[in-house]
């Protein structure tokens, strides 16, 4: 006799998105509830729809915002000295009139990174499946929804169809529990993760994040670790909705009102996994146990606590590990046993999808309020939309940031990628909140260390990778 066990979270966004089913393989039609859209992945998919005089089936589920090739300078304005970005950028406005759909162009005072303007809009609610073409779509698993990044063409088929076609991925749930100590945040919770089971480690697989360490996390703590959880290979990630993400959406602009909110409320309560649910794969961390993390290679689980060192690729047993290991440290330009705390700085950054929001920048403030950064060190901090720039400046987090050294820009995704004026040059070493360390990913020959805000801005105080935990105050 067949037993029946019950649905993950996972399993409950998929079935009730699925339209039709083609094989016992997983593969599937999937209906997509909305998606946004950025001006770098998505010229071709327009092209592709003019090319076949097709219109976009449903606009309104569409939103077009640009945040890639954008400036950040401290004053804004639309002048793009790349070429290129200009092109794209123009090309964004044309077909937002062309197809009718809503676009936050530069100058809006909504714009910012599309993983923090969808959450602030309302625009990612729980129980949506969104589809984006940017892999950190993940990010709206905090708030209870299933994103997940595509590439043009399925960015062209959904614009025609409000369909992708799908498989099935497996379920992981990682259990956190413990509570973080001082100086430790989400960022670090989900480093340690990567560094623990790869790079793709969770390839193949969609993971729920649970356990009272998740329970105690505030909302955009949590988007921190969904939007990070793609570097372990996830095509997805999120957590069970609670009461801290309705009250997150309920003022939003676009959350729904009145009896609709209660009623949308009443539903969403019913988003979680049912108890005699089965995963595929299942992991525990005590997280009571970390510490605050750096990267030291060039993918996001080379990683380690900041008073580890460096590690020695050839006590590696994996010989596909040792090789990476050891182009990494050539490429970083570092030596086995060397203290984390001994690297020293050039750049310090502090923004992106992974760590822009009020609630980093806050942490941020705690660092720096009354001291200054290094003389030989330039930070920047590019806040994750202008709407967070507005707030932080009403609370006067900005001139704590101006007054440190820093440089106080204009939301966009900034030196996360530099694909727009913020851009490392050789030789540069920067502390960064972002979400890659890849080799070139913040200039051509350039290197990263990722870490939480607050540990970047120490870093630029200290003008090295430093413990957090040494600045009292935080």
């Amino acid at each position: 006799m067949d037993i029946k066990t019950g649905k993950t979270l996972y399993d409950k966004h998929i079935d009730s998105h699925t339209i039709k089913t083609f094989d016992n393989q997983g593969n599937i039609l999937l209906y997509i509830d909305r998606s946004i859209l950025n001006e770098y992945t998505s010229p071709q998919a327009f092209s592709g729809l003019r090319e076949q005089g097709r219109q976009v089936w449903n606009p309104k589920s569409i939103l077009l915002n640009v945040d890639h090739v954008n400036p950040t300078r401290p004053a804004r304005n639309k002048n793009m000295t790349d070429p290129g970005g200009a092109l794209q950028v123009n090309y964004f406005e044309e077909n937002s009139h062309y197809f009718n759909i809503e676009l936050f162009d530069v100058m809006d005072k909504r714009q910012g990174i599309e993983h923090v303007v969808a959450h602030e809009q309302g625009l990612a609610m729980p129980g949506m499946v969104i589809a984006a073409g940017d892999s950190h779509t993940t990010t709206y698993g905090a708030l209870g929804a299933f994103g997940f990044g595509i590439g043009t063409s399925e960015i062209e088929h959904l614009l025609a169809t409000q369909t992708l076609v799908y498989k099935k991925l497996r379920n992981m749930r990682v259990t956190l529990e413990g509570e973080l100590g001082l100086g430790v945040a989400s960022k670090d919770v989900i480093m340690a993760l990567i560094a623990r089971i790869g790079a793709d480690g969770a390839t193949g697989y969609a993971i729920e994040f649970c356990g009272n360490v998740i329970d105690s996390l505030s909302v955009e703590a949590r988007m921190t670790i969904c939007n990070m959880a793609v570097e372990a290979g996830a095509r997805g990630a999120f957590m069970a909705p609670d009461d801290k993400v309705f009250n997150y959406l309920k003022d939003t602009p676009r959350a729904p009102k009145g009896e609709m909110w209660s009623r949308a409320v009443e539903s969403w309560r019913q988003l979680k996994t049912d108890p005699d649910a089965r995963f595929d794969k299942e992991i525990y961390i005590n997280c009571s146990e970390l510490e605050p993390f750096v990267t030291w290679g060039i993918s996001p689980d080379q990683a380690g606590p900041i008073n580890d060192v460096i590690p020695d690729p050839l006590l590696l047993s994996d010989p596909q590990k040792r090789d990476s290991s050891i182009t990494a440290l050539k490429y970083m330009e570092l030596t086995p046993g060397t203290p984390f705390t001994d690297i020293k700085i050039s750049h310090a950054f502090i923004g992106s999808c992974t760590n822009s929001r009020i609630e980093d920048l806050r942490e941020v403030a705690k660092v720096l309020k009354g001291r200054r950064i290094a003389a030989h060190v330039r930070g920047m901090i590019v806040p994750g939309s202008t709407m967070v720039r507005e707030r932080a400046e009403q609370e006067g987090l900005a001139k704590i940031f101006i007054d440190a050294g820093f440089e106080w820009r204009q939301s966009g995704c900034s030196m996360c990628l530099a694909m727009n004026e913020d851009v490392l040059s050789p030789g540069d070493r920067c502390a960064s909140s972002t979400n890659r360390n890849f080799a070139g990913r913040q200039g051509a020959g350039s290197r990263t260390h990722l870490m939480s805000p607050a540990m970047v801005a120490a870093a630029a105080v200290a003008g090295h990778l430093t413990d957090v935990r040494y600045f009292t105050e935080v």
